[in-house]
Formats: C-alpha cells, sequence, structure tokens
C-alpha cells in the first residue's frame, strides 16, 4: 500500500517513539508536582520548550503546548481576540481568509455569534492566494488579530509571510499563522508572525500533541481554565512525553527539511506532469509554483473524487478528497469554491500529499490514477 495523505497524519518517527517512551513508563510523573518525579518530568517539558521555541525563533516562554492543530488555532484566534475585547471593552474585528482550515473559520464564527466580534474574510484569487493589499485595506482601527494559514491544507498554495507580516506589523496588530501544513516543509523561524500553530502529528510525533508560539506581548485569554499551567495560558496536566516527541520530531523535521524539500517536490512535479498527461480533464489545483513540495491537488471533471478515491486504494494507493477534518462530508471543499471553481467540480478533487520519505514510481501512480478515473467514468 503506497501511503500518499501525509497532510492528514504521519507515522510516528522511530527516534520520536524511543524519546517519549521513558516519560510513559518509569518518568510518568506530573510536572506540577514538587517530588522528584514530579521535577524530573518538568526539567523535561522546559527542556522541550527551549528546543521547539529554538525552531520557531520564539523565546521558551512563548511556547504553549496543546493537544494539537485544532486547539492551538482556537486559543490563537479566540484567546488574542477577546484579550483585546476585554481591553477595548467593546467587540473587536478580525482578518482572516475564506480558505482557512476549519477551525479557524469556525472560531472566527463563534466570535461573531457569541462576542458580536466583526471578521473580514479576505478573497483569495484562483491559485488560493492572498494579496497582503487586500488584508491591508481589511485592517480598521478596531482590528485585533490577522490569521492565515502559512500553507493551505488542501491545496498546498504557499502565502507571502513577509508581506502579511508587514502589513500586520505596519498596522501593528497580532499576525497569527496556522503553520500546521507547513511544519517541516518551509522554514517557521523568521517569519514575522507573533503567533505560530504546530501539530506534532504532522511531523512525526504522535497524535494529541501541538503548539501555538505566541509571543509574550500578545495579550491572550485561555480558553481551558483551571490549574493554571502554561503560565496561565492552557490550564490541564501537561503531555510531557508528547512535549518531548515534538520536540524531537521537530528537530529531525528541521535538520532535514532542504534536503527533503528539493527531494519530495522532485517526484510530486513528475507525478504532477504524469497525471495531467495521462488525464486530460485532470486540472491542478492551487498555485503551481509557491506550493508545498509534498502537494499535489487535482479536480476530475465529471467524476466522483470519493469514487477515485475507492479505485485508488483497489489499486494499493492511498490518498484523500481534502482536508481530513471534513472526511465524509457531502459538500464541495471550501477552499475550491473560494478559489472559484464551480462546487459540482470542485466535489471531484483528489489531494495527494507524499511524507519526507516519499516513496514509490511516479509514473506507475499517475497510472493508477489514470486508470482509476477511467474505471469510474466507464460505470
Amino acid at each position: 500500500m503506497l501511503y500518499l495523505d501525509a497532510a492528514a497524519t504521519t507515522p510516528v518517527r522511530s527516534e520520536v517513539r524511543e524519546a517519549m517512551l521513558p516519560f510513559l513508563d518509569e518518568r510518568f510523573g506530573n510536572p506540577s508536582s514538587v517530588h522528584t518525579l514530579g521535577g524530573d518530568a518538568a526539567t523535561a517539558l522546559d527542556d522541550a520548550r527551549r528546543r521547539v521555541a529554538a525552531i520557531v525563533g520564539m523565546r521558551p516562554g512563548d511556547i504553549v503546548f496543546t493537544s494539537g492543530g485544532t486547539e492551538a488555532n482556537n486559543l490563537a484566534v479566540k484567546g488574542i481576540a477577546i484579550a483585546a475585547s476585554l481591553r477595548r471593552g467593546a467587540p473587536v474585528h478580525v482578518v482572516t481568509s475564506p480558505i482557512e482550515h476549519e477551525s479557524i473559520l469556525a472560531s472566527c464564527a463563534y466570535l461573531e455569534r457569541v462576542h458580536g466580534f466583526t471578521v473580514t474574510r479576505v478573497a483569495v484569487d484562483a491559485r488560493g492566494r492572498i494579496d497582503p493589499d487586500a488584508v491591508a485595506a481589511a485592517v480598521r482601527g478596531d482590528t485585533a488579530l490577522v490569521s492565515i494559514g502559512f500553507a493551505n491544507n488542501e491545496v498546498g498554495t504557499v502565502q507571502d509571510a513577509a508581506g502579511l507580516a508587514a502589513v500586520a506589523s505596519a498596522a501593528r496588530v497580532p499576525l497569527h499563522l496556522d503553520a500546521v501544513q507547513a511544519a517541516g516543509w518551509l522554514p517557521l523561524s523568521g517569519t514575522g508572525a507573533d503567533a505560530l500553530s504546530i501539530a506534532g502529528h504532522k511531523v512525526g510525533a504522535p497524535k494529541g500533541i501541538g503548539v501555538l508560539a505566541v509571543r509574550g506581548r500578545i495579550p491572550l485569554e485561555p480558553v481551558l481554565h483551571g490549574g493554571g499551567q502554561e503560565r496561565d495560558r492552557r490550564s490541564g496536566t501537561e503531555n510531557v512525553a508528547g512535549a518531548v516527541a515534538l520536540a524531537v520530531a521537530l528537530e529531525l523535521a528541521e535538520c532535514e527539511r532542504d534536503e527533503s524539500a528539493v527531494r519530495t517536490a522532485a517526484v510530486r512535479d513528475a507525478f504532477t506532469a504524469r497525471v495531467l498527461e495521462l488525464v486530460p480533464e485532470a486540472r491542478l489545483t492551487g498555485d503551481p509554483i509557491r506550493r508545498l513540495p509534498g502537494t499535489a491537488s487535482f479536480t476530475f471533471a465529471g467524476v466522483s473524487g470519493e469514487a477515485v478515491l475507492l479505485e485508488l486504494e483497489r489499486r494499493g494507493v492511498v490518498s484523500s478528497s481534502g482536508s481530513a477534518c471534513a472526511a465524509g462530508s457531502d459538500e464541495p471543499s471550501h477552499v475550491l469554491v473560494a478559489m472559484g471553481i464551480a462546487p459540482e467540480v470542485a466535489q471531484t478533487s483528489v489531494r495527494f500529499t507524499l511524507g519526507h520519505r516519499a516513496a514509490g514510481d511516479p509514473a506507475a501512480v499517475a497510472a493508477a490514477v489514470a486508470a482509476s478515473v477511467t474505471a469510474v467514468r466507464s460505470r
């Protein structure tokens, strides 16, 4: 079986499993406990925090460990916006885009519905690009946050982080980048962002651990209340084993990033070219140049994307129809629709995402894609 759904999740790396195992066994202490076992866990947690901070270019105290990317995005959007509203004594404004991950879109909708905030969703072009000038035009005097995905989880388009950071900085508005898909593929340090979200299971750590890296000068209202862990920004007993795993996984990914990106992009490009050659109705979605190295997403007009997926799995290829968080939905991809693709065409999309250890013959996989589309079309 050839796994081409790395954007959904990745296997736990052996080095990561080895590093975290002691904290599931003999070093199992609660880092808030004052005894030796607790102190040992607290030391490991502090070390993981320091190592993650070094990769994202922030201070150890800026690192908030979460349960994953969804919680990190919720904490960023709700936490920064609500804190700003409390300071102002009035509802505030948030800028985002219509192609964001559901965790950002739903958080923004919650702020509108429950707190009376206003949200501007800046339009994207046909390639899924966000114009920093459009973001600048959307910013107002009461804007509390700009929240944009560094790289899109469905089509892989990479945004102009430097341009967005310049706009946010000039307006003195915090910039949050959802870096869940970018981690391991793009530099996380030097983006100019005030907050970054990361999910461990996208880079070889287990599910259930993530990070919101948020600069200490940014007021942040906690979403989870309780014991005051994570400097009172995220209560709950810390997942020490997960934090250690995430730190190791990020270090490994960062060390391999340049070589892996070049190698994976070459495989992706060969695969993409062959699919477009073999399947005349195939259309590559997203920016053909400024995209993640491992992402190739297509529409196949006139066929069901879900049916193509089933045919591909019969031929030993596992992929997806878009975001794993929206799996099973009959609705067309909100990302593709926002890019101007007709809903009936958006429902034909299939996403192939390669991991850092991409294997398989691109030509053979493309042939499987062509055979699957032909099989579905002939029914």
